[in-house]
């Protein structure tokens, strides 16, 4: 009895600690330096399987390709309409902090609530290919659980429903 009692405290206590690790900001991660646009490529996919990038094709070596595979988004009127809608929808998230944005691209950092991870988030208008290029990936960890396709089909759907909503309301005032 007295050993589980020993392990059941054990494991209060590290989750405790973990717990504050993040309300401090230990489990942020670090900003990568080499976000962006280059040479018509936003970053390459992570090493492990904690991202997604609707351009994971282009390195077809990549470790992680297959997993990190994601549709790029559909454009709505114009690239630079698209990017605004998607800001306008990331703006009410709580967790969505927009730390970039241009008619062309938009970069967002998302943190979880309770341990504070964060996810660097970047939508590019790519005018050769007439889509909005996305890449998701955790800072830290191995692995996201499925977290980055999780969230980028999301946005995927209400940036759908909000464009569709808003056009019907549109058309229905005409």
């Amino acid at each position: 009895m007295k050993l589980l009692q020993r392990i059941a405290i054990t494991l209060l206590l590290l989750a405790a600690l973990l717990l504050s690790a993040g309300r401090i900001g230990l489990l942020a991660g670090v900003p990568p330096r080499d976000l962006g646009v280059h040479d018509g490529r936003l970053k390459p996919p992570s090493p492990t399987a904690n991202s997604v990038s609707s351009q994971a094709r282009l390195w077809p070596d990549h470790p992680q390709r297959d997993y990190a595979d994601i549709a790029p988004f559909a454009l709505h009127e114009d690239g630079p309409a698209t990017i605004a809608a998607l800001k306008a929808l990331l703006a009410s998230e709580a967790s969505a902090t927009i730390v970039d944005s241009r008619t062309d691209y938009l970069y967002v950092q998302y943190t979880t609530p309770w341990l504070k991870f964060v996810d660097d988030v970047e939508f590019w208008f790519d005018p050769i290919n007439n889509v909005i290029q996305v890449r998701s990936a955790s800072r830290i960890g191995r692995s996201d659980l499925g977290a980055n396709r999780q969230r980028i089909d999301t946005l995927r759907g209400r940036l759908e429903t909000m464009l569709a909503t808003g056009k019907a309301s549109a058309e229905a005032g005409r």
